[in-house]
This record gives structure tokens, sequence and C-alpha cells, in this order.
């Protein structure tokens, strides 16, 4: 798989997570995000794997026709999930939760490890072994699975009572789906799809601008808190500055462009956000990650490396794949010392290293984080920074 190999560091992240310049989180303050998975009225956050229909009914996922799977855009490695599901067949039901899974396979995910909803099986793991448990589940009803994976080690309570807790995972990283087996085992309704994905650290609270300050002018000229997400106005003003520096980190954020809209995410830059820098005579510089409407009519000629999560001047984003203006995009950001790769609506998008890339060579390996205004309002939600992901060696194709 794409994503399954994590640093010495980061295999010690319940002991000492280390990402800031500036400070450490020790084992006594493991910093976690928790947020939903599903918002109750779309399929954000989520791709369609393989001949499968999903869909959204009164408020809750349903696994509606075919063979395949709906895979999440990130993967996650240690984590809690809790989830509420509802057979619709009343016997010889069968469906499936994935854990730590491969993008790979058809029609399901290899390898991956599956939490079972088949009748008489539910929450077992069939390739794990002591992943089993009986009689917890309420037959044509719903209910709920509070899934912990930490280390090598899964475990599930089934309708808040202990069902299992054992060790033996091998693959340390992965996605989240749900297998749609509906030909076999009927269709399923999933509702309450919670994450908390620990390790990670919030850099946006929702209420206020903590944590963030403005460079080259008052912050709240152009910033502000609306409803929970972080608006820029476009208005004239300063772009907005992490107050803490970052040197390897994975950043992952949601963002929503109005029409024609332009905007950036900084890395690694210094306090003046420089992120231009064409040879070494210049002064030290970071780099941008670009958002864009990239089907704009005025955005339809320009270079690979100025749409969507490209690593502008460095690498451009193959394939493209914004949503439209008004939707809500997920971009993933990882630098791990010379390397640095995007994701985008959960599909790896750039992967360049400063070794191939004399650009990226210049560019600095620490400094902070920014979010541009390019005069065109913007919409920011669910920031949050962990430890840097050690991705597989690439594979030069001859």
């Amino acid at each position: 798989m794409n994503r399954i190999r994590w640093s010495a560091v980061t295999k010690a992240l319940l002991v000492t997570t280390v990402f800031t310049l500036t400070g450490t989180v020790s084992a006594q303050e493991v910093s976690s995000v928790t947020r939903s998975l599903f918002d109750g009225v779309s399929l954000h956050g989520w791709s369609i794997e393989n001949d499968c229909d999903v869909d959204v009914v009164d408020g809750c996922m349903r696994l509606k026709a075919g063979d395949g799977w709906l895979r999440s855009h990130h993967t996650y490695r240690d984590f809690e999930l809790h989830l509420e599901w509802k057979a619709l067949q009343g016997a010889a039901y069968d469906a499936g939760i994935y854990i730590r899974s491969s993008k790979d396979g058809k029609p399901f995910p290899k390898p991956a490890y599956q939490v079972n909803l088949l009748q008489g099986k539910e929450g077992n793991i069939g390739t794990l072994p002591g992943a089993e448990s009986t009689g917890l589940v309420k037959s044509g009803e719903w209910n709920a699975f509070d899934l912990k994976v930490v280390g090598d080690t899964v475990a599930l309570q089934i309708n808040g009572k202990p069902a299992y807790s054992v060790g033996g995972l091998q693959q340390r990283d992965g996605y989240i789906g749900f297998q749609v087996e509906v030909p076999k085992g009927g269709q399923f309704l999933l509702r309450n799809i919670q994450l908390k994905e620990l390790g990670y650290k919030s850099l946006f609270n929702g209420k206020d601008l903590a944590g963030w300050e403005g460079e080259g002018g008052d912050i709240k000229s152009c910033w502000s808190v609306e409803e929970g997400l972080l608006v820029c106005s476009g208005q004239k003003g300063p772009w907005l500055r992490s107050v803490s520096e970052y040197g390897d980190f994975d950043l992952r954020l949601e963002y929503r462009l109005s029409t024609g809209g332009n905007s950036g995410v900084y890395v690694r830059v210094p306090k003046d956000g420089n992120h231009h820098r064409e040879n070494d005579k210049l002064p030290a510089a970071g780099f941008e990650v670009q958002i864009l409407d990239d089907a704009a009519p005025q955005h339809l000629k320009l270079k690979d490396y100025q749409y969507s999560a490209s690593i502008y001047d460095i690498a451009g984003a193959n394939p493209r794949v914004s949503r439209v203006p008004g939707e809500w995009n997920t971009i993933e950001i990882n630098c791990h010392g010379g390397r640095v790769t995007t994701w985008h609506n959960g599909y790896q998008v750039t992967d360049v290293n400063s070794t191939e890339s004399p650009l990226l060579a210049l560019r600095s390996v620490s400094g902070f984080l920014g979010l541009q205004n390019h005069s065109t309002v913007v919409k920011f939600r669910d920031i949050r920074i962990g430890p840097a992901i050690e991705l597989p060696a690439k594979v030069v194709k001859p």
C-alpha cells in the first residue's frame, strides 16, 4: 500500500510526540482531535471505490448497491472510532468496516483489517486471533461500535460493552472504509461516525484566531471566525501566520472557495512569508501549496504548478481533483526532511524531494505556516497537525 511506514520517532508517538520547533507533547499531554467523518447530508471526505453505490438517506449513510467500498480521504494510524449501524436485511446480512486499509484491491481493499458486519460474526476480525465475541449485537436494531486502535492493538466495545482487546496488528497506517456487499449481504445504514485522531493537534479552535497572527496589517481587517469557520473576506489586509514554527509534520485541513477563488497554504516560510527563491543568493524562503478554483475561465491557461494542491513553482498536482466552488475540499501536506507530498480530496497529487528538485533544495526545512489572503473569499476548517509520515521510497520507472 502507499502509506503504512512511519519513522522511529512516530512509532514512539504515545511516549513523546515532537513536531514543532517550540515544544513537545508529553505522555500526559498526548494531543488529539475529534471530528465527524460524516456530515449527515453528503459524502464529503469519502471516495467510492470499485463498482458500488453509496448515498445519504434521512441523515444516514446508506450502503446502497454493488460490490466495492467507501474509502476515507485520509489514512489513520492511531485513533478512536465511534459509529452506529443497522442492517436492512433481516437475515444473512453482510458488510464490514475497514481499518488500516490499503487503497489497492478489487472489489475490496487488500491488505486490510475488516471488522465484520456479517450476521453472527459482528465485530470480529477474522485475520486477527482473539478479535471475536458473541451475544452483544441487537438483531434488527441500531448497534454502536467503539473501536480504539493504538500501536499494534485494537479494542472494540459493542453497545457499550467490552467485546475484545487484542494485539497483533501488522499494518501501521491505512484508510478507514466501509465494505459494500449488497448482492450478498443487503443494504446497511450508518450514522454518528466520529473519529478521534490521536497524535494530532488542532490549529484552529473554531471560536477565535488564537494561535494565529496577521503579517502586514490588522488581522481583523480581513480574517474572522463565522459559525465555526475561519474566513478570509478577501478585503485588503494581511496573510495569516502561525504563532509556532514547524519542521517535519503532516498538516490536514479543509477549504471552500468562492467562484474564481485563489488562496494558498504557506509552508516553512520565514516571518515575512517569503515563499519564492530561485537561487542561493536570494533571501531564505519556504514554499506555497496552491489553493485555486481550477475551472474558472481566468485560470484555464496557467502553468501546471499553479493549480490546487500543487507545490507552487516546484511540482504540479496530478491528477487535478478540485471540487466546484462552494463545496468543501480536503488537503494534506506531509513534510519529511527534504521530501514533500500533497494529497487532495483523497488522492496523492504530488511527491517531490530536494534531491531531484533544485528549487525545493533551495527552500527552508523549518518555518511558519500561513494562510494566504489573495483578495477572494475562502473559508477553512478542521486545521490540524501531527508528526510527519515516513513514506515508502518512491518507485523510479525506467
